[in-house]
């Protein structure tokens, strides 16, 4: 089969060149050859922007297109414009973040609600308030261009190695390192999450199947909390003197430290971080323990520096000594 992953360098698009690969699938990813990549010399690598030049996709024909880097509805009616039929089934990466906050926890594809609004414009800025409205958006384009072919995915967040925004990894990190770590509350906040691979394998199963519709992918369900995960990741790789911190939401905020707690959902508890899987799963998606993603990042990070956008020692200390939760 031959596959046209649109991104297919950086993480998720990684991922799922990688799955597409192990499946014997013949790959080409397109991007702005701007990333450097490990992909094997066997993927066909083409150079193209959305944004302005997709010329390298002209004449080609492929059995299924993974567009994993759709962040606006412009750039699905710019991939189509320059694909239109040739690209196959149509498999379009988008996030839970798409979905409203549900009412209750356990929503499925068919219960939760997609944002109804979103801009417009091409260039629209994408923030953490405009970014799941505009991944609807993407859908919504995606449905009316590709509607008869189209596959959506929706995972939740995604871990493990390779990851650019390094959030997963902060926390394998940071417990690895031991000694009074600062997790932000409330401690039964949900988190779900999916490791990169198992999304990455879901991805080509519903390629090679022909698989047609909605699917969200997030596990573990019901959704373990905040705090548990992160004991999790103690139990497997904390030293000794390690503890767990509770630090209260409005301590966080209050020296504006929010950004500094990657995965965190803030003061009130999520239930688009507590859905129902079910339905991906019954397509063939499986879940790994999480310990397994935790021995990936361990073993892809190496001797990395700690990103400047981390919570530094000093600020972690000082949330800790005047915490009063």
């Amino acid at each position: 089969m031959k596959v046209l992953i649109v991104g297919g360098t950086s993480f998720v698009g990684r991922a799922i060149a990688f799955a597409a690969l192990g499946a014997d699938h013949d790959v080409t990813v397109i991007n702005r050859g701007e990333t450097e990549t490990d992909l094997p010399e066997s993927v066909t690598r083409l150079v193209g922007d959305r944004q302005s030049d997709l010329s390298a996709l002209d004449g080609l024909n492929f059995d299924v297109t993974v567009d994993a880097i759709a962040y606006r509805p412009h750039d699905v009616e710019v991939l189509h414009a320059a694909l239109g039929e040739r690209g196959g089934h149509h498999i379009q990466i988008s996030s839970i973040s798409a979905y409203e906050d549900p009412k209750t926890i356990g929503a499925t594809e068919e219960t939760a609600t997609l944002w109804s609004e979103a801009p417009t414009a091409p260039d629209a800025p994408i923030t953490a308030e405009s970014y799941g409205p505009l991944k609807a958006a993407c859908e919504k384009a995606a449905v009316e261009l590709f509607g008869d072919q189209l596959t959506i995915v929706r995972p939740t967040y995604v871990i493990g190695s390779h990851d650019a925004t390094m959030r997963f990894p902060y926390w394998v990190q940071r417990i690895a390192r031991g000694g009074n770590i600062a997790v932000a509350g409330p401690r039964d906040n949900a988190l779900q999450f999916i490791d990169a691979r198992d999304l990455g394998e879901f991805v080509v199963k519903l390629a090679n199947d022909t698989t047609l519709g909605a699917f969200h992918v997030a596990g573990p369900f019901p959704a373990p909390t905040f705090f548990g995960v992160m004991e999790q990741i103690a139990e497997q790789i904390a030293p000794s003197d390690t503890k767990l911190v509770e630090v209260s939401p409005r301590h966080v905020s209050s020296h504006h430290l929010d950004s500094r707690f990657p995965l965190w959902s803030g003061s009130q508890n999520e239930t688009v971080m507590d859905i129902d899987p079910a339905k991906a799963i019954g397509a063939g998606l499986t879940l790994r323990d999480l310990s397994e993603s935790v021995e990936d990042v361990q073993a892809w990070w190496n001797d990395r520096d700690w990103p400047s956008w981390w919570l530094t020692r000093e600020q972690e200390a000082m949330l800790v000594r005047t915490n009063t939760r």
